[in-house]
Parts: structure tokens; C-alpha cells; sequence
């Protein structure tokens, strides 16, 4: 199949995709396409969001929705990292046996990730990374497609973590879930207070997912959106020469060549989820939130002034 029909294809299958994820999830039209997009960039997601939005439903539904093996992992202060990597044991033979913890599938539901103490977090870094772990020495690859989906609460300060800036970074998306508007609340007291029950249908294999994310790496990207992207990205950088005044006055830190690559994988996304063979300025413009909100790290002044990252990422425009 040429990269044109992988594409047509593609936008065709994410259509039916789309269709089997709103079955269950009623709105959060916006949400649910970020969080495809990185899927089919290959990214990580960050879901910021207050308790009873649904974050863990909807994670569940994609991963049904898309055929892969899904884990939950509830993170506490107590939980340790061989809770998630496993460990080893001693068999009745008396021989080390591994037993693999929750890491080992394709989905990762990391639930309130910043409630646990940075020696665990620590734990997912290596498999977000490098798709692989290290245990008592041995390495272990983990089956692909992976993703991590975390979620955070924004409210309860008390007895959290905050995520390092390093692991952070890991995360391709930081997406901000809001209340469904009154009309999404009223379909979801409806469709969740009866006894009918809803069946998700598996819609893809492991190596389709895997095959679409060759064929989004293929898309071509002209010279100019990957100047720009880099520019968006310099641009948040305070002591740089093209920072915006908002930039200067609000930004400690701005964002790493990281997220200059996570600009344009998410773009291409974006521009073929829509049938596009090559991303433009606009499909940049389009994931820019999301890729740098989690990156640029604000200063006490911005705090004071309740100046929020959002309306700095719209100066830099």
C-alpha cells in the first residue's frame, strides 16, 4: 500500500475509531483526539484533571477501542517501584524466577501519578524512554505499541509529589480536562443510570497502530513548518533574542529541543487525522498547547499575577 492509500486508510479507520470511543464517552471531543494523537505519534499523555471526569473510563475505552493490553496502576505513597517493574522469587526449585508487574502491557493507566515519592516515578522513566526496564540486572523490552497515560489532580496539594521537570518532559501531552457543558452532563446521567450495557469493539491489532506510526513518520514536512516550530519553541526561552515580552517578564525556564520534535511528530498527526499529506503552520498551532503548557516553567511574578501559561503560549503566535 502507497503512503497516500496508508493514509486515506487511516483516516477512514480513526473515523470508525472515533464512532466506537463515543459510545462510552459522551463530549470531551478535544481530549479524546489529543490523547489519539499521541498514540499515533508515539507519545505520552499527562491528563490533568479534577476527580469524576471520567479520566480512567476514558483511558479503558481507547485502549479497548484500540485492541491493545490495558493496565491500571493506582499510585500511593506507600506503593514501591517493584510494585510496577515486578520482581524476583524464589521458586519451589529454589531458582530466581521474575514475575512481571503492571508495566508489561500496552496501555499504562499511571492514576494520580504525582501521589507517589520520586524513587517510584522514577520507575516509569525508563520504560517511557526506552520502552525497556532493568531489573536485578537483567533487561527486559516491552512489547510495543507503549504508552503511558497519566492523570493528575490539580486540587489536592496535600501528600503529592510534584513531577520532576525531567520526567515531565517524558510526557508529549499535558491535556486539561474541564466539566462537560450542561447539555454532555445531562446525556451522561442518562446513558450511565440505566442497565443497558455498552460493548466496546476491539478495532485494530498491535502491529496496525504500529504500521500507522511508520506511515505518520514517512509524512513529509516542508523546510519552513519545522523552522517555525523550533522558532515557537526558542521563543519560550527567556534569555533568548526572540522571546516575547510575556516570555521575559513571566518564564523561569522554557522548553528543550524535545519539544520541538513533539511539535512536528504531533503536527503530522494532526494534518493526516484531517487527510492532509504534510502538516502546516495551522496543525503546528493546533497541538502547540499541549506539548509546551507541561514545559515552561512560570516564575513567583506569574503566580502573583494569575498569568496562566495559556495566554503566554497564545503571545508567542
Amino acid at each position: 500500500m502507497s503512503d497516500v492509500a496508508a493514509v486515506e486508510h487511516f483516516v477512514s479507520k480513526y473515523k470508525e475509531l472515533k464512532t466506537e470511543i463515543a459510545k462510552v464517552i459522551v463530549g470531551q471531543d478535544n481530549v479524546v483526539n489529543q490523547i489519539l494523537i499521541s498514540v499515533f505519534s508515539g507519545g505520552h499523555s499527562l491528563l490533568i484533571g479534577v476527580p469524576g471526569l471520567a479520566k480512567t473510563l476514558m483511558v479503558n475505552t481507547i485502549a479497548q477501542a484500540l485492541g491493545l493490553d490495558f493496565k491500571r496502576i493506582q499510585f500511593t505513597p506507600d506503593l514501591m517501584p517493584s510494585d510496577i517493574l515486578g520482581s524476583e522469587i524464589l521458586d519451589e526449585d529454589r531458582h530466581f524466577k521474575f514475575i512481571k508487574g503492571p508495566i508489561f502491557a500496552n496501555i499504562i493507566l499511571a492514576d494520580e501519578i504525582n501521589r507517589t515519592p520520586p524513587k517510584t516515578q522514577a520507575a516509569l522513566l525508563e520504560a517511557m524512554q526506552e520502552r525497556a526496564v532493568t531489573i536485578a540486572g537483567h533487561h527486559y523490552k516491552l512489547e510495543l505499541p507503549y504508552f503511558v497515560l497519566a492523570t493528575q489532580n490539580p486540587i489536592e496539594q496535600e501528600g503529592t509529589y510534584p513531577l520532576p521537570e525531567a520526567q515531565l518532559d517524558r510526557f508529549m501531552f499535558a491535556i486539561n480536562l474541564d466539566y462537560p457543558s450542561f447539555e454532555e452532563e445531562v446525556e451522561v446521567v442518562k446513558s450511565t443510570t440505566t442497565d443497558k450495557e455498552v460493548t466496546v469493539n476491539p478495532l485494530f491489532t498491535a502491529q496496525e497502530i504500529i504500521d500507522f506510526q511508520h506511515v505518520i513518520r514517512r509524512i513529509p514536512v516542508a523546510d519552513n513548518v519545522i523552522e517555525y516550530a523550533v522558532n515557537l519553541v526558542s521563543k519560550t526561552r527567556p534569555d533568548n533574542n526572540s522571546a516575547t515580552d510575556l516570555v521575559k517578564q513571566y518564564i523561569d525556564w522554557g522548553a528543550g529541543p524535545r519539544a520541538s520534535q513533539n511539535l512536528i511528530l504531533a503536527a503530522k498527526t494532526h494534518a493526516a487525522i484531517q487527510g492532509k499529506f504534510s502538516p502546516d503552520i495551522e496543525n503546528v498551532q493546533a497541538v502547540a498547547n499541549s506539548i509546551l503548557r507541561h514545559r515552561i516553567i512560570k516564575n513567583y511574578k506569574a503566580e502573583a499575577e494569575g498569568v496562566n501559561e495559556e495566554q503566554i503560549i497564545k503571545s508567542l503566535f
